[in-house]
């Protein structure tokens, strides 16, 4: 348990200092620095309340297993603490960012909602001894962490692609990514799609909507063409 608490404290503090540093970034134009700018201090805010979240709901459990609360009250404590993360993830729908750091902000935020799911299975360890549940909390870990990896990549990417732009040249893409993750990361995209836009029935309430999650759709498998090796 150690081991994933601290694991769970480096993704969110890796990418709280490497998202911080587009705050300082100079762009070309002061209109596009200033949305930049924007940008840079929402996310950077929305890392670091996930950061607290986390770190509050480890400080829970070590209270629990020290018997300084009982387990009703850790479970009441867990239910606080998915409302408030779900709150937080809704934030990064919420960003305006620059067209080349969306690909970062889309895998972050699928970093973090792998987390969430890790905890919902932690949690129902907690309720029910399952060691189950507890295996797939740690694969699911795993997952947010290459997640992350993987948007931290494109953040930085894309501010050299920002650089190399200005000065008339291509960036490059993203290093080291292998064609298991970039298809991973494609289908969570468009399981994403489908969640957005289609209705519980599996269906569309509009045409518009069915356009958007065409779109959507599109997005996703452009991604996957632009970073398959």
């Amino acid at each position: 348990m150690k081991k994933k608490k601290i694991q769970n404290i480096i993704i969110l503090s890796i990418a709280i200092i490497i998202i911080g540093a587009i705050i300082a970034y100079n762009y070309s134009a002061d209109t596009t620095k200033q949305k930049g700018l924007q940008f840079g201090n929402e996310l950077s805010q929305i890392e670091n309340e996930l950061s607290e979240i986390q770190n509050k709901f480890y400080s829970e459990k070590t209270k629990w297993e020290e018997g300084d609360s009982s387990k009703e009250e850790l479970l009441k404590f867990y239910e606080e603490h998915i409302n408030n993360f779900q709150e937080t993830i809704s934030k990064y729908d919420k960003l305006t960012p620059p067209e080349l750091f969306q690909s970062s902000v889309t895998l972050l935020k699928m970093s973090a909602e792998t987390q969430l799911e890790s905890d919902l299975q932690f949690i129902d360890w907690i309720k029910t001894g399952n060691e189950a549940s507890k295996i797939r909390s740690d694969t699911l870990i795993q997952e947010a962490y290459e997640y992350q990896n993987l948007g931290l990549v494109e953040f930085q990417t894309a501010k050299v692609g920002i650089k190399h732009y200005v000065g008339g040249e291509k960036f490059e893409e993203p290093q080291g990514v292998s064609p298991q993750q970039v298809l991973q990361v494609s289908e969570k995209m468009r399981k994403q799609c489908n969640e957005q836009f289609k209705n519980e029935s599996g269906e569309f309430d509009s045409s518009e909507i069915e356009i958007e999650w065409f779109n959507c759709n599109n997005k996703a498998e452009e991604w996957k063409k632009e970073h398959m090796p």
